[in-house]
Protein backbone atom coordinates (compact mmCIF):
# COMPACT_ATOMS: atom_id res chain seq x y z
CA UNK A 1 0.00 0.00 0.00
CA UNK A 2 1.18 3.53 -0.61
CA UNK A 3 3.20 5.39 1.98
CA UNK A 4 0.31 7.78 2.62
CA UNK A 5 -2.06 4.93 3.46
CA UNK A 6 -4.74 6.27 1.09
CA UNK A 7 -4.51 3.42 -1.35
CA UNK A 8 -2.11 1.71 -3.68
CA UNK A 9 -0.01 3.34 -6.39
CA UNK A 10 -0.04 2.41 -10.06
CA UNK A 11 3.30 3.69 -11.33
CA UNK A 12 4.13 3.92 -15.02
CA UNK A 13 7.88 4.27 -15.57
CA UNK A 14 7.95 5.37 -19.18
CA UNK A 15 10.99 6.22 -21.25
CA UNK A 16 13.19 5.26 -24.17
CA UNK A 17 15.01 1.92 -24.31
CA UNK A 18 17.95 1.59 -21.93
CA UNK A 19 17.01 4.63 -19.82
CA UNK A 20 16.77 2.71 -16.54
CA UNK A 21 13.08 1.79 -16.29
CA UNK A 22 13.76 -1.79 -15.20
CA UNK A 23 16.53 -0.74 -12.81
CA UNK A 24 14.36 1.85 -11.06
CA UNK A 25 11.37 -0.50 -10.98
CA UNK A 26 13.51 -3.16 -9.28
CA UNK A 27 14.77 -0.57 -6.79
CA UNK A 28 11.20 0.51 -5.98
CA UNK A 29 10.18 -3.12 -5.47
CA UNK A 30 13.17 -3.70 -3.17
CA UNK A 31 12.09 -0.75 -1.00
CA UNK A 32 8.34 -1.48 -0.84
CA UNK A 33 6.81 -4.80 0.25
CA UNK A 34 4.50 -6.78 -2.03
CA UNK A 35 4.83 -4.39 -4.99
CA UNK A 36 4.27 -6.08 -8.34
CA UNK A 37 6.96 -5.30 -10.91
CA UNK A 38 4.84 -5.71 -14.03
CA UNK A 39 7.38 -6.04 -16.84
CA UNK A 40 5.29 -6.26 -20.00
CA UNK A 41 8.28 -7.29 -22.13
CA UNK A 42 8.80 -10.27 -19.79
CA UNK A 43 5.14 -11.22 -20.20
CA UNK A 44 5.42 -10.87 -23.98
CA UNK A 45 8.56 -12.97 -24.25
CA UNK A 46 6.83 -15.65 -22.14
CA UNK A 47 4.30 -16.19 -24.93
CA UNK A 48 5.05 -18.98 -27.36
CA UNK A 49 6.56 -17.75 -30.63
CA UNK A 50 6.02 -14.14 -29.52
CA UNK A 51 8.52 -12.70 -32.00
CA UNK A 52 6.59 -14.14 -34.94
CA UNK A 53 3.28 -12.55 -33.95
CA UNK A 54 2.86 -8.80 -33.67
CA UNK A 55 -0.36 -9.56 -31.75
CA UNK A 56 1.86 -10.64 -28.84
CA UNK A 57 2.28 -6.95 -27.92
CA UNK A 58 -1.46 -6.47 -27.40
CA UNK A 59 -1.88 -9.79 -25.62
CA UNK A 60 0.94 -8.92 -23.20
CA UNK A 61 -0.60 -5.53 -22.47
CA UNK A 62 -4.06 -7.04 -21.88
CA UNK A 63 -2.58 -9.56 -19.47
CA UNK A 64 -0.66 -6.79 -17.71
CA UNK A 65 -3.80 -4.69 -17.27
CA UNK A 66 -5.66 -7.66 -15.77
CA UNK A 67 -2.77 -8.40 -13.41
CA UNK A 68 -2.48 -4.75 -12.37
CA UNK A 69 -6.21 -4.55 -11.66
CA UNK A 70 -6.13 -7.65 -9.48
CA UNK A 71 -3.06 -6.57 -7.49
CA UNK A 72 -4.33 -3.01 -6.98
CA UNK A 73 -7.69 -4.33 -5.79
CA UNK A 74 -5.79 -6.30 -3.18
CA UNK A 75 -4.32 -2.97 -2.02
CA UNK A 76 -0.78 -3.37 -3.34
CA UNK A 77 1.34 -1.09 -5.52
CA UNK A 78 2.10 -1.95 -9.13
CA UNK A 79 5.03 -0.55 -11.10
CA UNK A 80 5.02 -0.82 -14.90
CA UNK A 81 8.42 -0.19 -16.53
CA UNK A 82 7.40 0.20 -20.18
CA UNK A 83 8.09 2.35 -23.20
CA UNK A 84 4.70 3.82 -24.13
CA UNK A 85 4.78 6.38 -26.93
CA UNK A 86 1.01 6.60 -27.46
CA UNK A 87 -1.64 7.70 -25.00
CA UNK A 88 -4.07 4.78 -25.45
CA UNK A 89 -2.27 2.34 -23.13
CA UNK A 90 -1.58 5.10 -20.60
CA UNK A 91 -5.30 5.88 -20.59
CA UNK A 92 -6.05 2.20 -19.94
CA UNK A 93 -3.72 2.23 -16.95
CA UNK A 94 -5.26 5.47 -15.73
CA UNK A 95 -8.71 3.89 -15.96
CA UNK A 96 -7.57 0.86 -13.95
CA UNK A 97 -6.17 3.21 -11.29
CA UNK A 98 -9.54 4.97 -11.09
CA UNK A 99 -11.45 1.69 -10.86
CA UNK A 100 -9.25 0.46 -8.02
CA UNK A 101 -8.95 3.79 -6.18
CA UNK A 102 -5.20 3.82 -6.80
CA UNK A 103 -3.03 6.87 -7.27
CA UNK A 104 -1.77 6.94 -10.88
CA UNK A 105 1.83 8.13 -11.13
CA UNK A 106 2.91 8.79 -14.68
CA UNK A 107 6.67 9.28 -14.90
CA UNK A 108 8.88 9.78 -17.95
CA UNK A 109 12.56 8.95 -17.49
CA UNK A 110 14.79 11.02 -19.78
CA UNK A 111 18.41 11.82 -20.49
CA UNK A 112 19.80 13.73 -23.48
CA UNK A 113 19.02 12.23 -26.88
CA UNK A 114 22.70 11.39 -27.50
CA UNK A 115 23.00 9.70 -24.11
CA UNK A 116 19.83 7.72 -24.78
CA UNK A 117 21.27 6.39 -28.05
CA UNK A 118 24.51 5.36 -26.32
CA UNK A 119 22.60 3.69 -23.48
CA UNK A 120 20.42 1.85 -25.99
CA UNK A 121 23.47 0.52 -27.84
CA UNK A 122 25.14 -0.60 -24.62
CA UNK A 123 22.00 -2.37 -23.45
CA UNK A 124 21.49 -4.13 -26.76
CA UNK A 125 25.12 -5.32 -26.69
CA UNK A 126 24.61 -6.68 -23.17
CA UNK A 127 21.43 -8.48 -24.25
CA UNK A 128 23.22 -9.98 -27.25
CA UNK A 129 26.15 -11.08 -25.09
CA UNK A 130 23.72 -12.75 -22.68
CA UNK A 131 21.88 -14.31 -25.65
CA UNK A 132 18.66 -12.86 -24.21
CA UNK A 133 15.60 -12.62 -26.43
CA UNK A 134 14.13 -9.16 -26.10
CA UNK A 135 12.01 -6.96 -28.39
CA UNK A 136 14.89 -4.47 -28.52
CA UNK A 137 16.99 -7.02 -30.41
CA UNK A 138 14.72 -6.62 -33.45
CA UNK A 139 15.90 -3.05 -34.10
CA UNK A 140 18.41 -3.01 -36.96
CA UNK A 141 21.75 -1.60 -35.78
CA UNK A 142 21.93 0.48 -38.98
CA UNK A 143 18.70 2.29 -38.13
CA UNK A 144 18.98 2.49 -34.36
CA UNK A 145 19.85 6.22 -34.36
CA UNK A 146 16.72 7.04 -36.39
CA UNK A 147 14.55 4.80 -34.20
CA UNK A 148 15.83 6.37 -31.00
CA UNK A 149 15.43 9.87 -32.48
CA UNK A 150 11.78 9.17 -33.41
CA UNK A 151 11.03 7.46 -30.10
CA UNK A 152 12.58 10.26 -28.06
CA UNK A 153 10.65 12.94 -29.96
CA UNK A 154 7.39 10.98 -29.63
CA UNK A 155 7.87 10.70 -25.86
CA UNK A 156 8.57 14.43 -25.51
CA UNK A 157 5.43 15.22 -27.56
CA UNK A 158 3.41 12.82 -25.40
CA UNK A 159 4.64 14.55 -22.25
CA UNK A 160 3.49 17.88 -23.68
CA UNK A 161 0.01 16.42 -24.24
CA UNK A 162 -0.24 14.83 -20.79
CA UNK A 163 0.14 17.48 -18.10
CA UNK A 164 0.11 14.84 -15.34
CA UNK A 165 3.23 13.17 -16.75
CA UNK A 166 6.28 14.13 -14.73
CA UNK A 167 9.76 14.04 -16.22
CA UNK A 168 12.41 12.37 -14.08
CA UNK A 169 15.99 13.05 -15.22
CA UNK A 170 18.41 10.12 -15.31
CA UNK A 171 22.15 9.96 -15.92
CA UNK A 172 24.35 6.93 -16.50
CA UNK A 173 25.69 5.55 -13.24
CA UNK A 174 23.52 7.81 -11.06
CA UNK A 175 20.81 5.38 -10.04
CA UNK A 176 20.48 6.81 -6.52
CA UNK A 177 19.88 10.32 -7.88
CA UNK A 178 17.29 9.05 -10.36
CA UNK A 179 15.55 7.01 -7.65
CA UNK A 180 15.44 10.01 -5.32
CA UNK A 181 13.95 12.11 -8.14
CA UNK A 182 11.37 9.38 -8.80
CA UNK A 183 10.36 9.33 -5.13
CA UNK A 184 10.11 13.13 -5.05
CA UNK A 185 7.93 13.06 -8.16
CA UNK A 186 5.65 10.58 -6.40
CA UNK A 187 5.83 12.60 -3.18
CA UNK A 188 7.13 9.62 -1.15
Amino acid sequence: MSEEGVGPNLILLNGPPGIGKSTLAARYVDDHPLVLNLDIDAIRTSLGQWSQYDESKLIARRLAVAMARAHLRDGHDVVVPQLVARADFIEQLEQVAGETHAQFCELLLLDTKDAVLERFRERRAALEEANARHPQADIDPGSDAAVIDQTYDALVRLAELRPTMQIVPTKVGRVDEAYDALCRAMRL
